[in-house]
């Protein structure tokens, strides 16, 4: 609605608030109501000004993360049972870590997001995770758990600093990218990218973690195209980290032997050549994919979660979901990360910065691919490399990391810009304010 038919609407109402009393007294009751939904459309548009959080995002996480509790503690209560253990005992752990991130996921969509582009601080976090991946292989406070030693352990605490490195990375390439934009425009600029990329992909070779590796190498890839980054040097970073990854694989092969290695991709290739030896947990995970069928065979009654299918409450939790809920659940998942990706997309095109962007997008990326991954392992449709599912796997410092990831992404979307809709729409509260004050003014004369 324009001024002008704002003003030819005051004069009519004028008019006839001259001719008629009884007339006057239902205008009056039109007009309250019309006041009653501008105050609506104020009080929307306001919060949207002052910056409410995205909804939709909101609850996409949210479902994600009961259904993920609901799912592994499902998968877990047998393991527990068979350790002695209550059968909650997981369940409980897992969701005391949901507590606190969901806490650091409210307190941190609350602390402005330029904070973490303090050069300072993401060079600090980088060395901070860069030390604590060391001291997993270099100090005996490492952990090894099946073949890989990732861990760090303090009595009965144990985290893996990798978790701790994927938010640090996204923090460095972001600020680097805002702080130095033409870096990206010349090979020499990209030198400080791989130098900061390199030690972190060779530390976590050494545990060995190749599924991270890969994941961090696809967020720095990310970050650095749609920062702004020719396509044919991003093209000769590809390579040189294919090449540096497989320099660590051939380094990991001379000193210790081939035999991881060749257990993973053994079982990638024939999963039913050893089925009660190497290739057991592969052999075990399609089994229950399949048994799943359309529908599933119901929450809670899965029957390789009893000890048949290894990490069934960690990195293989999809295929109980699989075989619980079906290709129905299975998909619904699948479905609930792709909008999960798109939203934290539309947020990151609404930032009001590049850096929100980039983190936002780094973020994002680092849920999409990380659960792709975890599918794609599960289903064999890669081999075996150890990685967990968001939202799904048994871990605290995993969950934590996310949560509070979440609580960035929303606090950037707390900033978003407004869209011409929304503009539209201030415009016409402004213009009904004005309107309400004339027939106001006109009204007590």
């Amino acid at each position: 609605m324009d001024n002008d038919s704002i003003n030819i609407r005051i004069e009519e109402d004028e008019g006839r608030h001259k001719k008629s009393g009884s007339k006057n007294i239902k205008r009056e009751h039109l007009f309250s109501i019309r006041r009653l939904f501008t105050k609506i459309n104020q009080w929307r548009v306001r919060d949207r000004k002052l910056g409410t959080m995205d909804l939709p995002f909101f609850f996409i996480v949210t479902i994600l993360l009961v259904m993920g509790l609901i799912m592994m503690f499902s998968a877990s209560y047998a393991w527990a049972i068979s350790e002695g253990e209550k059968g909650i005992y997981y369940a409980e752990k897992q969701m005391k870590f949901a507590l606190f991130g969901i806490a650091a996921m409210f307190i941190l969509s609350k602390v402005d997001y330029h904070f973490w582009k303090n050069r300072i601080f993401s060079v600090g976090i980088y060395v901070a995770g860069l030390l604590l991946l060391l001291m997993v292989k270099f100090t005996p406070l490492g952990k090894s758990h099946n073949e890989a030693r990732r861990w760090l352990g303090f009595g009965n605490f144990e985290f893996q600093p990798s978790e701790i490195m994927k938010f640090a990375m996204v923090i460095l390439f972001a600020t680097l990218i805002v702080n130095k934009p033409k870096s990206l425009k010349s090979k020499k600029g990209l030198i400080p990218y791989l130098a900061f990329l390199a030690p972190v992909i060779g530390l976590l070779m050494l545990q060995p973690h190749l599924s991270c590796s890969i994941l961090i190498c696809l967020i720095c890839f990310t970050l650095i195209y749609v920062g702004g980054i020719k396509h044919i040097d991003l093209a000769i970073i590809g390579a040189g980290s294919a090449v540096l990854i497989a320099g660590a694989v051939c380094w990991k092969i001379f000193v210790e032997g081939f035999t991881y290695f060749e257990k993973r991709f053994q079982s990638w290739l024939d999963p039913f050549s050893d089925i009660t030896g190497d290739t057991w947990q592969t052999y075990q995970s399609l089994v229950a994919i399949g048994s799943g069928g359309f529908f599933g065979m119901g929450l809670g009654n899965s029957r390789q979660k009893f000890q048949y299918l290894p990490e069934s409450k960690n990195d293989f939790v999809f295929s109980i979901v699989c075989e619980e809920l079906g290709f129905v659940g299975a998909v619904t998942v699948i479905l609930l990360f792709a909008f999960l990706v798109f939203r934290g997309f539309y947020i990151a095109s609404k930032s009001p910065d590049k850096f929100g962007m980039l983190v936002c997008i780094g973020i994002t990326v680092q849920v999409g691919f990380q659960a792709f991954l975890n599918i794609a392992v599960v289903s064999n449709l890669i081999p075996n490399t150890g990685i967990s599912l968001p939202f799904f796997s048994y871990g605290g410092t995993s969950l934590m990391m996310l949560l509070g990831e979440m609580g960035i992404i929303l606090n950037i979307s707390r900033h978003m810009t407004e869209t011409a809709e929304e503009e539209n729409a201030l415009k016409r509260v402004d213009n009904l304010k004005q309107a309400k004050k004339r027939i106001s003014r006109t009204a007590s004369k």
